[in-house]
């Protein structure tokens, strides 16, 4: 049964994602939110000031009062510097579904960050508010998410929720699910 916890602190060897906070804002802009290359890989804008990041973060923390909002900002603990974001962009309570979308800094990108958080984001869903189901997708241009996506538990799916919902076709992304009973299964 889900049980919406929200955006809780989690830490891995040599990452801690938690909730964005306002300090982040010089550490986002030098890595990653300015950056056209990294921004347009997962579809969303580029922020050029920092009065547009003040505005999304401010969005975003207070949407920290829901517990059904998921957003971790990526912390580099060697030097705890924020290197990206990983998030449930879409939440399906009905059908206990979320769908994942993640960045990291072009500075970072071969090191294995982005599956590092994302492999601590899938255990944290299935253990946690306890998700039945993990959606993700990437665009086919975009390989480097699709190495990311390989690297993880989840496997190649037909579609993700949203595509079905907005009937869209996924001719031009590739899709990847888990489900929590066979996320379980593999981890014995």
């Amino acid at each position: 049964m889900l049980n919406h916890s929200g955006t809780i602190q989690i830490e891995t060897k040599r990452l801690k994602l938690r909730k964005f906070d306002y300090e982040d804002i010089p550490h986002m802009i030098k890595n990653w939110i300015t950056n056209p290359s990294v921004q347009n890989e997962y579809g969303e804008p580029v922020y050029k000031t920092t009065t547009e990041v003040y505005e999304l973060l401010k969005k975003w923390i207070d949407k920290y009062q829901n517990n059904d909002f998921y957003r971790w900002a990526v912390i580099l603990k060697r030097n705890n510097e924020n290197i990206g974001q990983i998030a449930f962009c879409r939440v399906y309570t009905e059908i206990e579904t979320a769908e994942i979308e993640y960045c990291i800094s072009e500075n970072y990108w071969g090191k294995g960050y982005a599956t590092e958080a994302l492999n601590a984001v899938i255990d944290f869903s299935f253990r946690v508010p306890k998700f039945y189901k993990l959606e993700a997708f990437h665009r086919i241009a975009n390989t480097r998410s699709g190495r990311v996506l390989k690297k993880t538990i989840m496997d190649e799916a037909q579609t993700v929720r949203r595509f079905e919902v907005e009937n869209i076709k996924p001719d031009d992304d590739i899709c990847y699910s888990i489900i929590r009973d066979d996320y379980f299964a593999l981890k014995e």
